[in-house]
């Protein structure tokens, strides 16, 4: 019987999935958004409400906790800073999966692990990566000009010269 056994064991070791929860907790952190197994984000879901729900006391014993876990001193400034901030009022729920589907490769299914109250920020760096592509082709674009440009220069050339 299982009653009382908390967790999902992820068919990893103990130190493995500790790794893994830090990692995604960081990313998640870092991103505010982040796509995995939907086992995964249901697992990392709690670690990272632990470490927000510590973050909102907001003193010396929570930060030094939080970077026990988290090792990016960037990360935990902007968790203490501006996540803190953005999410402090909530009284938990501080994250949200979505489920996605399936992976392609393994059939696995997949999800998105997001910060609630995040989607203005998603919104914002989408939109920059769509800027950055459109500049990337007008780019491309006028490079190929130029080349068909001097190709007829060049054509053009030896032309005059017969």
């Amino acid at each position: 019987m299982r009653h009382r056994v908390k967790g999902r064991k992820l068919s990893r070791t103990a130190s493995h999935r500790s790794a893994m929860m830090k990692n995604l907790a960081a990313s998640l952190l870092k991103h505010k958004r982040i796509r995995t197994t939907v086992a995964k984000a249901k697992e990392a879901r709690g670690f990272v409400e632990e470490l927000i729900t510590k973050a909102k006391k907001n003193d010396l014993h929570s930060k030094r906790q939080v970077m026990s876990v988290i090792h990016d001193k960037e990360i935990v400034k902007e968790l203490f800073s501006e996540i803190i901030s953005k999410i402090g009022d909530r009284p938990g729920g501080y994250t949200r999966v979505i489920k996605l589907g399936y992976r392609k490769g393994d059939a696995a299914d997949v999800a998105i692990l997001e910060l609630v109250d995040y989607n203005d920020v998603i919104a914002q760096k989408a939109e920059e990566k769509k800027e950055k592509r459109e500049a990337k082709k007008e780019a491309k674009k006028k490079a190929e000009k130029e080349k068909v440009e001097e190709a007829q220069v060049i054509e053009e050339i030896p032309a005059k010269e017969k």
